[in-house]
């Protein structure tokens, strides 16, 4: 079962029967605990604008430590600025977020500490080999000696790129480059790890390559939050919430999004008509 042993909370309307205590803009303490024991991303009223127009507008979104949490929408519903938020590298317009018990607002850096963001594009040094950019940012987050080699002979193994380890970053395939980027995200050991559609453009065996090494990665008890523009990659989530104009419409997990509907894809046309 690909879902074995993972936890998660039924359905995000729990966070909205939950009530806050806003201590000040961007600061939110929990009153009401239901269904939030184990709660390691949280948002309350979270929006970003850009002048007039709000990328992200009033989410409510709570995600447990241990699932794939899916975020899904077309382009321009606001993924990729939610999850830019979350990982403190934008600052909210008003309402705010905790990751992982830190404030991302007060705390940004706590939280840093603690995550994995791997952007949509690319953004490793081409030049250089495989061994070598890993190399570089475990030099970045302070990892040295025996803890080192052990570290990236393992993550090497993990995603089948030992064979490529000398091979320039510029010469692999989109698959690789992904893989790549993965493991340099993965050295520092976080407990999230922030994916802004990481499968986008790769081939078929490629992505079932990633997919793997991501039910591997929650089985090391990494929580998973990504964005994906495939409803197939948003069916293998234990939890995927549907965007649309940066409005969260609907969220609970595939089977049951996809009740009274066909497909996950019939169900979200027919959320985006009733939002």
């Amino acid at each position: 079962m690909l879902y074995s042993g993972v936890i998660s909370i039924t359905n995000c309307t729990d966070l909205h029967n939950s009530q806050f205590e806003m201590i000040h803009h961007g600061t939110f303490r929990l009153l009401d605990k239901k269904c939030m024991s184990n709660v390691i991303i949280q948002t309350q009223n979270l929006t970003r604008r850009f002048g007039g127009l709000a990328s992200v507008d009033h989410l409510n979104l709570a995600v447990e430590a241990g699932e794939i949490f899916g975020l899904v929408g077309p382009d321009g519903a606001g993924k990729t600025t939610t999850l830019r938020l979350l990982c403190g590298l934008m600052d909210p317009t008003e309402g705010g977020a905790m990751v992982a018990g830190y404030d991302v607002t007060r705390d940004p850096q706590a939280v840093k500490d603690r995550i994995g963001y791997m952007a949509q594009k690319f953004g490793l040094y081409q030049d250089l080999t495989v061994e070598e950019n890993m190399d570089f940012y475990a030099d970045l987050f302070g990892i040295f000696g025996e803890e080192r080699a052990e570290l990236e002979q393992r993550l090497l193994r993990m995603t089948r790129m030992e064979p490529f380890r000398d091979r320039r970053a510029g010469q692999l395939s989109g698959g690789m480059k992904q893989k790549l980027s993965l493991m340099c995200t993965l050295l520092h050991k976080p407990e999230i790890m922030f994916l802004d559609e990481p499968t986008n453009g790769v081939d078929p065996v490629s992505r079932r390559d990633f997919w793997t090494i991501l039910y591997q990665l929650l089985k090391d008890g990494i929580t998973i939050f990504m964005t994906t523009a495939y409803l197939d990659e948003a069916e293998r989530c234990n939890r995927v919430g549907l965007m649309h104009h940066g409005k969260l419409i609907r969220c609970d997990s595939p089977e049951a999004l996809k009740a009274g509907a066909e497909t996950l894809e019939a169900a979200f046309i027919n959320a985006i008509r009733k939002s």
